[in-house]
């Protein structure tokens, strides 16, 4: 009588491994797919700091009230119910659009990446929203000019360096 060893893994104690990971092969397909949708906050202010053309437009879909109250320096307010009117008048289809709201609570950089995608641009959304942007300590302009609202939060972004080294 021959005997198979069929012994499996013992099933995972937390849920964490409830559900297994993914094939290497799987995993980098799906975060390569993730990087062709986002950007993050601190690889658009490197892209603005560094000048130059950006090879990028940045898009704030807020409302006019939002984008008074702070937006990041060289967006264009492009507020999402009027993309489909003024998307083509206001942004070339060659050139790869960022967009962002108001922060991750907030899916209105969503809302206006698919607006765009559907109007053919290429687009990628910011990650954290305008609210990031602020937390990582980058600069603002509002109604009345450009400002630092805050240092960088310790919790959010490096504070003795420009590069967090991801």
């Amino acid at each position: 009588m021959t005997t198979t060893n069929t012994t499996q893994a013992p099933a995972p104690t937390n849920s964490v491994l409830r559900v297994p990971p993914a094939s290497p092969a799987a995993a980098a397909a799906y975060f390569r797919a993730s990087l062709t949708f986002h950007a993050d906050v601190s690889d658009v202010a490197a892209a603005f700091k560094a000048g130059g053309d950006l090879g990028f437009v940045l898009v704030d879909s807020r409302s006019t009230e939002s984008w008074d109250q702070a937006h990041v320096p060289g967006a264009i307010h492009l507020p999402t119910a009027l993309i489909p009117e003024q998307a083509e008048r206001l942004l070339d289809k060659s050139v790869p659009v960022v967009t962002y709201c108001w922060g991750p609570g907030c899916n209105g950089g969503t809302r206006s990446a698919l607006a765009l995608a559907e109007l053919g641009f290429q687009v990628k959304e910011m990650l954290g929203g305008i609210e990031y942007w602020i937390r990582e300590g980058f600069e603002v302009e509002t109604w009345q000019g450009r400002e630092q609202r805050t240092e960088a939060d310790p919790l959010t972004a490096p504070t003795d360096s420009d590069n967090c080294g991801c």
